[in-house]
């Protein structure tokens, strides 16, 4: 470090300074080089996250405000922002950051006032400037006072932190901590710090820095009792600075024998210095200080000029007042506060009714002078009493205005509504549906329900018809498809109900059978729509269709099912379909083509469904995408990637709060550790899969799953047992074994292990039925050929199950039954051994590590010791540890493509490629892109290298 008694400070506060400590900046040598140390390795690559914490007045700000400045000075691009307690505007401190980083000044392409949930587009709106700065050098992003953020903003925080963890940028994200309650921002900083973020709590200052404080501001050594009086403070840096600079100017503190020292029988305590400085103040600027403290942390000269009845040139004086006095500062646009305590000293000043009629003036200026009703909003939540028409037009507009971008914050202002609503007020059930929307969107749908339901004893008929549309669309949300038929059937059976609510309805009650797997109780209303299709809606044609399609693949008509499905897709996209209806039918012809083993088709499928659901802002399905592809992965024997995926879809459902599909993701997880041989993972995720309702796909797909891990478990009969229904009743068969062709054998294999012959005989039956019934998807025969060599110890039809499987594991599996089989015969041993070997292979290169090893096992047994298999289990590190999809993501972004580019090639979304970077980078020891690529170049010149020796 530099001599202190030099006092060059030149060059304190920047990167490659030795300086920890200098004036205005003390007692935060720990703190400091975690900053630097962090900015530091960003210029090397590497991210990292920093959260601040501590009580007000502790420096946070301080220390971000520091770092943004040693940022820009080692080159960095910086951006700032803050959030607000009279700021309901979603995204207001991300928005502000990364438009200094990015130059993002347009509003998102989004009209408001709309239903629509457009989080999903709102994140991308944000993470995809901010990703193409970040891949063209270091940036930092600091997020000040988050414990007033929206819940949109801590999502994207979530979200933008991992997708973009790859990358050199560092957060740093504050908040004043001291709320008891576990929040959403409890859990923000819990999540990141668990993902590697590292916690700076901000303490008080030891007796050094106040000393060394107390120093710098009177320029001489502090006496005993100056510090005694500072002690006052409590090693608050702000109420220390605050303390001193007062005592100096009032004359309390003298210079005696080079010793700064109190002057006799001057004692004031530190709350008394605070008000004192607001109450010198003229009466003018006063006043003007305590309306700007009603108006927030920061306001402009326009609102303060309107709130006081004046014209802005008869603020000048008062604000230059204010602004010598150290209580507000101003930049080109905005007057804030200096710091967030005076503020509420200013507030401390007014009489809580001077504060509540001054919220209430605040509002209706703002409501009459802004173009939206989101800045209101927060003053009329504080000052709106029952009955008061104009703040609940207000509240009304702005919970519409804000419901696309944040339907928490939209919940919370008419909740706010309907407590000052009486019941004959005429717009309650417009609240009342507004709030029920927000709620169902943001995953409490429970609390929807709950709310619709006291609602309805009291509301209008025609409010009450479109508040049980919105009930039944809750009851499918929170996973209670009976209720929602329920509702849906009663809506239906009244007379004179509107087309349109009829439609909702009609198809609430298909999603809802649907969802039962109860189809022949819809089919023959889903038929008569059909028949009167002019008549209906396009919305209740789709329903009806989706279920027609699910009914023919039960009677095992899966061309019949892909016509119906098809015809649904069409209408979605040239007819009037509501939004949260349009996705639905494209999953289902995904799955459909899954089941099917037309992978390519289920991918292209899958591809227009992820663009859809973004398009149309269906947060509560926007889990389903990583679902399917986790499904496919699998199918495609990509166990890795079928991992990734599926935990991908499960954290989306934590975060946006839609867990419909979460079964789809457990099954997944569950039947990976079975073929990789850790039954302990798959009965822990089993065990979550039953404490959810079963829902149409799996309720038969996870009932195979769960006999599956039950056999593993060494439990035939418990898995017998579980799929007895499908075993013993026809439909049930025919819909299991078009949904997952393995099930064929698979359930064969089960019913002969446990003396079940003749249930074998009906698997046999039914699976040669379909493959007679639908010739032109080939799966359906290789099944059924399968399942009969199984059964027979048909060496013909297990041949052709081992080459004409879609499946690689299925072709395993058909290799190793005809391996056994062939065994059996002594002359066949070389045959059998030559499909053992198939099987090891094919098991081996999906890496199905239970599977392979009970292959080198039987290998053993017919003598073949001296071949030197390919282990399957990868090394933990290394390239070699990398899967497939690793290599291939590791190789794009070597090339330099952000995350966002890589998805695009590689049939994935940016947040999986995010997932399997930071495998890659475990994997290889290194934490950022630029090492990546380096490791990528060395390891290309080896490989030309060794291609020209």
């Amino acid at each position: 470090m530099a001599d202190a008694g030099s006092r060059d400070w030149a060059l304190a506060g920047r990167l490659d300074s030795d300086w920890t400590s200098w004036p205005g900046w003390r007692g935060r040598v720990r703190e400091w080089n975690l900053v630097v140390q962090v900015l530091k390795e960003a210029r090397a690559g590497r991210g990292a996250v920093l959260l601040v914490e501590g009580r007000a007045g502790m420096g946070k700000s301080r220390l971000l405000a520091e770092a943004a400045r040693a940022a820009a000075r080692g080159g960095f691009m910086a951006g700032q922002g803050a959030a607000d307690d009279l700021d309901f505007t979603p995204l207001v401190p991300l928005r502000t950051a990364v438009r200094g980083i990015a130059g993002l000044y347009a509003a998102p392409p989004i009209p408001v006032p709309t239903t629509v949930d457009m989080r999903l587009s709102m994140l991308k709106w944000l993470s995809e400037p901010l990703e193409r700065c970040a891949a063209r050098g270091p940036a930092l992003v600091t997020l000040d006072d988050l414990q007033w953020a929206d819940q949109l903003t801590l999502l994207a925080i979530r979200r933008m932190v991992r997708d973009l963890a790859s990358y050199p940028l560092v957060w740093m994200l504050s908040r004043t901590s001291g709320n008891g309650s576990v929040t959403p921002l409890d859990r923000l900083y819990d999540g990141l710090e668990r993902d590697g973020a590292t916690r700076v709590v901000m303490e008080a200052l030891d007796e050094q820095a106040v000393a060394e404080v107390a120093s710098d501001v009177l320029g001489v050594a502090p006496g005993p009792d100056v510090l005694a009086l500072a002690a006052l403070t409590e090693g608050n840096p702000f109420q220390l600075l605050e303390t001193l600079d007062r005592l100096t100017s009032a004359g309390v503190i003298e210079v005696r024998d080079g010793q700064a020292r109190v002057v006799p029988g001057q004692r004031p305590g530190v709350q008394t210095i605070m008000r004192e400085c607001i109450d010198e103040l003229s009466t003018q600027t006063r006043e003007l200080v305590q309306v700007a403290a009603i108006l927030g942390r920061t306001m402009t000269v326009i609102d303060l000029a309107a709130m006081l009845g004046k014209p802005a040139g008869d603020l000048v004086r008062p604000l230059d007042e204010a602004i010598s006095a150290g209580i507000l500062l101003a930049d080109e646009v905005h007057l804030a506060f200096r710091h967030e305590l005076l503020r509420h000293a200013v507030i401390e000043t007014l009489a809580p009714p001077i504060r509540l009629a001054l919220h209430r003036e605040a509002g209706q200026m703002l409501l009459a002078g802004r173009g939206s009703a989101v800045p209101a909003a927060p003053h009329l939540i504080k000052s709106a009493l029952p009955g008061d028409v104009e703040a609940l037009r207000g509240l009304d507009r702005a919970a519409r205005e804000v419901f696309a971008f944040s339907p928490q914050t939209s919940v919370d202002l008419s909740m706010r509504a309907l407590e000052i609503s009486g019941p004959a007020d005429p717009g309650r059930f417009d609240r009342v549906a507004t709030a029920v929307r927000a709620l169902a969107v943001t995953g409490r749908a429970p609390e929807a329900i709950l709310l619709a339901q006291e609602a309805l004893d009291a509301a209008p008929s025609g409010a009450a018809l479109s508040l049980r549309c919105m009930l039944a669309y809750a009851l499918l949300l929170s996973g209670r498809p009976a209720a929602a038929v329920a509702e849906a059937e009663s809506l239906l059976a009244l007379p004179d109900v509107p087309a349109k609510l009829r439609g909702t309805a009609e198809s609430a009650l298909f999603v809802g059978l649907l969802s039962l797997k109860d189809f022949w109780n819809g089919r023959p209303r889903a038929q008569a729509v059909l028949a009167d299709s002019a008549q209906c809606g396009d919305t209740a044609l789709v329903g009806a269709h989706m279920l027609l399609a699910q009914c023919a693949l039960v009677d095992g008509k899966v061309h019949d099912s892909f016509g119906h499905l098809q015809e649904a897709v069409r209408i979605t996209t040239t007819g009037s379909v509501e939004a949260c209806e349009r996705p639905y039918p494209l999953m289902l012809l995904s799955m459909n083509y899954k089941f099917t083993g037309q992978f390519e088709a289920a991918e292209r499928t899958a591809r227009v469904l992820t663009e859809e659901i973004e398009r149309l802002g269906q947060t509560a399905q926007a889990a389903q995408p990583a679902f399917f592809r986790s499904c496919l992965d699998l199918a495609c024997g990509r166990l890795d990637d079928a991992a990734a995926e599926a935990q991908e879809g499960l954290t989306i459902s934590e975060e946006l709060g839609g867990h419909g599909s979460d079964l789809a993701g457990l099954c997944v997880l569950a039947l990976v550790s079975v073929r990789r041989g850790d039954l302990e993972s798959a009965a822990r995720y089993m065990g979550g899969y039953r404490g959810k309702r079963e829902i149409m796909y799996s309720a038969a797909w996870g009932r195979w799953i769960q006999a599956v891990v039950v056999e593993a478990s060494g439990d035939p009969e418990g898995a017998m047992d579980l799929l007895r229904f499908a075993y013993t009743d026809v439909r049930e068969r025919r819909w299991t074994l078009i949904l997952e062709p393995l099930a064929a054998a698979w359930m064969t294999r089960v019913a002969l292990a446990t003396g079940n012959r003749p249930f074998a005989e009906k698997v046999i039956g039914t699976a040669e039925s379909l493959a007679r019934e639908n010739r032109e998807f080939p799966v359906l025969a290789v099944a059924a050929a399968h399942a009969r060599g199984v059964l027979r110890s048909d060496v013909d039809a297990l041949a052709h199950a081992a080459a004409g499987h879609p499946d690689p594991w299925g072709r395993s599996s058909a290799a190793e039954d005809l391996g056994v089989v062939l065994t059996a015969d002594p002359r066949e041993t070389s045959r059998a051994v030559s499909h053992l070997e198939q099987a090891l292979h094919g098991y081996e290169s999906t890496g199905a590590l239970r599977d392979a090893a009970r292959i080198r096992a039987r290998l053993r047994e017919l003598g073949v010791r001296r071949r030197h298999w390919t282990r399957a289990e990868r090394p933990a590190s290394g390239w070699d540890s990398l899967t497939d999809t690793e290599h291939a993501v590791a190789a794009l972004i070597a090339k330099g493509l952000t995350n966002r580019q890589a998805a695009a090639q590689m049939f994935l979304s940016p947040h999986t490629v995010s997932t399997h970077l930071r495998h890659v980078f475990t994997k290889l020891g290194i934490a950022s892109r630029v090492e990546l690529a380096r490791l990528v170049a060395e390891r290309e010149r080896a490989g030309s290298a060794g291609d020209d020796a």
